[in-house]
């Protein structure tokens, strides 16, 4: 019982991770920028995996998508590859952790299943390792030229979708964990031993057969002379 509830915990943690990550791949503010007047925000510059924008003060957006891929920085190209593995991962591993899960009707026995449960686990597991090394190659890369001071160009900071990334892969690889631990916990559990009762019933048979068979012996017939 207590395997069933970890695994069902594991699967909810890595689906919500899963769901996170999958999140990060549209949302626009991976890296954000600001230029503020006197009282207001005239501008916000902003980017993604995508494409870069730029949001004047009355909330008018201009976007310009990255022109070609082969002309790309290769940070960028990684990033995309390994957010895109993330997610293709996760959906496999979602797949093969319903079906072993003990508390579903597919996937034969429960060792079977609990080997195809440990192999979701591990697929997240991957899945949460590219999205944290994703995620972290872009950080790397906003805070190095923030904090280089030979670099003259826009200079950006941190934008949400680092963070949900982060906590998306976090999810997937503790899930990931807890279902790896299953099979683990499977073999552990003792079998049921059965006791062998063939010959106690063959021997409680016979008994009951000759208990039902009625005695014929003739009955004794005594003298008076048989107590002198």
């Amino acid at each position: 019982m207590a395997s069933t509830a970890a695994e069902i915990v594991a699967f909810l943690l890595t689906i919500s991770g899963w769901v996170l990550v999958s999140s990060t791949l549209p949302t626009d503010y991976w890296k954000v920028s600001t230029i503020d007047g006197t009282v207001i925000t005239t501008a916000t510059f902003w980017a993604n995996l995508w494409k870069t924008c730029v949001t004047d003060s009355t909330g008018v957006s201009n976007c310009k998508d990255f022109p070609s891929m082969l002309a790309l920085d290769g940070y960028i190209q990684a990033c995309r590859g390994l957010m895109i593995s993330a997610v293709c991962l996760g959906f496999f591993g979602s797949v093969f952790g319903l079906i072993g899960m003990k508390c579903t009707k597919v996937g034969g026995s429960d060792q079977t299943k609990a080997k195809i449960a440990c192999l979701a686990g591990l697929i997240f597991i991957l899945s949460g390792l590219c999205s944290m090394t994703g995620c972290s190659l872009y950080a790397n890369r906003i805070t190095s030229e923030f904090f280089d001071p030979s670099y003259i160009a826009q200079k950006y900071e941190l934008g949400a979708a680092l963070f949900i990334g982060w906590a998306g892969a976090s999810l997937c690889i503790i899930g990931g964990s807890i279902f790896c631990f299953s099979i683990a916990e499977n073999s552990k559990s003792p079998r049921r031993g059965y006791a062998y009762n063939g010959a106690a019933s063959v021997m409680s048979s016979r008994t009951k057969v000759h208990s039902s068979v009625p005695d014929k012996t003739p009955p004794k017939h005594f003298d008076k002379n048989a107590y002198v």
